[in-house]
C-alpha cells in the first residue's frame, strides 16, 4: 500500500513530473510506487507483495521479466544490435514473416512503438484509401490518445443521454485540444449495435470503422453471435476500411488474434502489449493492397509512415521470443485452465455477480447478467461495490487496476495456488 517510502517518491516526482506520473492513467487510488516485478508478482516500494492481475494494461501475458524474453534481449545486446536508422535489419524482417505466417489478418506489417500510433496509422490510410473523412468509435472502446478516439470512453449517462439505435452519440472528448470541427467528423455507436453502424454509413461517407473485437477497455464485453461478421458485411456493402484494434485481444487470446478465433477478417488489424510481453512495440498489419498505400507510387495517395524507434533491436528481439513461446499452444492451455479454475471458483463464491471470461482475460460485474455495451453496463453495473473489493484486494496483497469495470489479467506465470489464493481473498473481500 501507500506507505512511506511511496510517499517519498512520489513527492520527489510531482517536482518534476506533472502528476508525479508519466502516463495519467497511472494516477490511482490507492497511489502505489512499484520497484520490481518477476513472473505473477509486484513489490512496492515498502516491500509489500502482489499477485498481480494488472499485468501493465494486459501487456506482460507471460509474467513479469519473463526469462526466454529477457535472454533474448540479453542477446540482442551482445550481438552489439543497435538502431540503425537506416536500411532494413535481418531482425524485423524475421518478426514480420513471423506474424504474417501466423495471423491470418496480416498479409504484411509494419512496425511502431505504441498502439496509439498503429490505430493513428490505420485511420489516416483508411482515409487516402476511400478519400472519405467520416470515422465511426464505439461508445466505451478505448483505441489511443489521438483526435479521432480520444472520445466516448466511459461517459456518464447523464452527459450521453438515453440509448440511441439506430444512432449516434455526440463526441465527448476525454481530452483538451481536440477541434471542434475535427469532432464533427467522429461518430461513437454502442458496442454490438449493427443498426446504428448502418444509420451512420447512411449519414455520412465513412472512411473507416474501428474497434476492438472484444471491448477490454470497460472489463470483458464479448462480441454478439454474428457481429463481427455483420461489421465485415457491412465494411464491404458501405465500402468503409474495417479496422480491429487487437492491442489487448491479439496474442493474449490466440496468436492469430480474437480475429482469427471468430474466422472475421478485417482490412487493418493493430496489435501491442502481449506481443513483445511488456516491451514497447506495436504492429499494424492487414491486406497487402491496403498496406502499400504507405509505399503509394503516386505521392498524392502516399500515406506518411515514419519513426526513428520503429523495429528498435530490443522489443523485436522480446517479441520473436514471445512468440516462439506461443507458438505450440502450451501458454493457452496453461491460461486456459487457471481461467477456468477462477471462473469456477467466482461463481461459487460470489453467485449474484456476473463472470465475463475469455481465456486468461475476465471480469466481475455487479450486476446480473454480463453487459452487451456501455449504456447496459453503465445503467447496471454497482461500480461503487466493484471499486471497494478492488481496494480491498490491493490491502490484501492481491492487484487489480483500482478502477470499476477493468479488465482482470492472468500470466502464464500464474499458478493455480495463486488462483486460490486470490479466491480466498475475493471470498474474504466480499463477505
Amino acid at each position: 500500500m501507500f506507505g512511506p517510502n511511496a510517499a517519498r517518491i512520489f513527492e520527489n516526482n510531482k517536482r518534476h513530473i506533472p502528476g508525479g506520473v508519466v502516463s495519467v492513467n497511472r494516477a490511482t487510488d490507492p497511489p502505489v510506487a512499484f520497484q520490481r516485478a518477476k513472473g505473477a508478482y509486484m513489490w512496492d516500494a515498502d516491500g509489500g507483495r502482489y499477485i498481480d492481475y494488472h499485468a501493465a494494461f494486459a501487456a506482460h501475458f507471460l509474467g513479469h521479466n519473463d526469462p526466454d524474453v529477457t535472454r533474448a534481449v540479453h542477446e540482442a545486446l551482445d550481438q552489439d544490435h543497435s538502431l540503425f536508422g537506416a536500411g532494413t535489419t535481418e531482425l524485423e524482417g524475421e518478426l514480420a514473416a513471423m506474424i504474417c505466417r501466423h495471423v491470418p489478418a496480416v498479409e504484411s506489417l509494419q512496425v511502431l512503438n505504441t498502439g496509439s500510433e498503429a490505430t493513428y496509422q490505420a485511420l489516416r490510410a483508411a482515409r487516402a484509401i476511400t478519400g472519405r473523412d467520416h470515422v465511426i468509435v464505439m461508445q466505451g472502446g478505448y483505441n489511443g490518445w489521438h483526435n479521432d478516439v480520444a472520445c466516448n470512453l466511459m461517459t456518464p449517462l447523464a452527459a450521453l443521454g438515453p440509448r440511441q439505435s439506430p444512432g449516434e452519440y455526440k463526441f465527448h472528448a476525454i481530452s483538451a485540444g481536440i477541434p471542434e470541427t475535427h469532432q464533427h467528423l467522429v461518430h461513437a455507436v454502442n458496442f454490438n449495435d449493427l443498426d446504428s453502424v448502418e444509420f451512420v454509413c447512411k449519414k455520412y461517407p465513412v472512411a473507416a470503422l474501428i474497434t476492438e473485437p472484444v471491448l477490454q477497455n470497460i472489463g470483458i464485453v464479448p462480441p454478439r453471435a454474428e457481429y463481427l461478421e455483420g461489421l465485415r458485411s457491412l465494411a464491404g456493402h458501405y465500402g468503409f476500411v474495417l479496422v480491429f484494434d487487437e492491442v489487448k485481444t491479439g496474442f493474449r487470446h490466440a496468436l492469430g488474434g480474437y480475429s482469427a478465433l471468430q474466422s472475421v477478417k478485417p482490412d487493418f488489424a493493430v496489435y501491442g502489449k502481449a506481443v513483445a510481453n511488456g516491451y514497447p512495440i506495436a504492429i499494424l498489419g492487414g491486406k497487402r493492397e491496403y498496406m502499400d498505400y504507405f509505399v503509394h507510387p503516386d505521392a498524392a495517395k502516399r500515406v506518411l509512415l515514419a519513426g526513428t524507434y520503429n523495429a528498435h533491436p530490443v522489443p523485436v528481439a522480446a517479441s520473436l521470443a514471445t512468440i516462439r513461446k506461443l507458438l505450440d499452444g502450451a501458454v493457452y492451455r496453461h491460461v486456459e485452465r487457471l481461467g477456468a479454475r477462477m471462473e469456477a471458483g467466482l461463481r461459487k463464491i460470489a453467485p449474484r455477480v456476473a463472470v465475463s471470461r475469455i481465456g486468461s482475460a475476465f471480469c466481475l460485474y455487479f450486476m446480473d447478467h454480463v453487459p452487451v455495451d456501455w449504456h447496459d453496463l453503465a445503467a447496471n453495473h454497482d461500480a461503487e461495490s466493484d471499486n471497494r473489493l478492488r481496494r480491498r484486494l490491493i490491502e490484501s496483497g492481491v492487484y487489480v487496476f483500482p478502477l470499476a469495470a477493468k479488465q482482470w489479467s492472468i500470466s502464464a506465470a500464474h499458478t493455480e495456488a495463486d488462483i486460490d489464493e486470490t479466491l480466498a481473498a475475493i471470498e474474504r473481500a466480499l463477505a
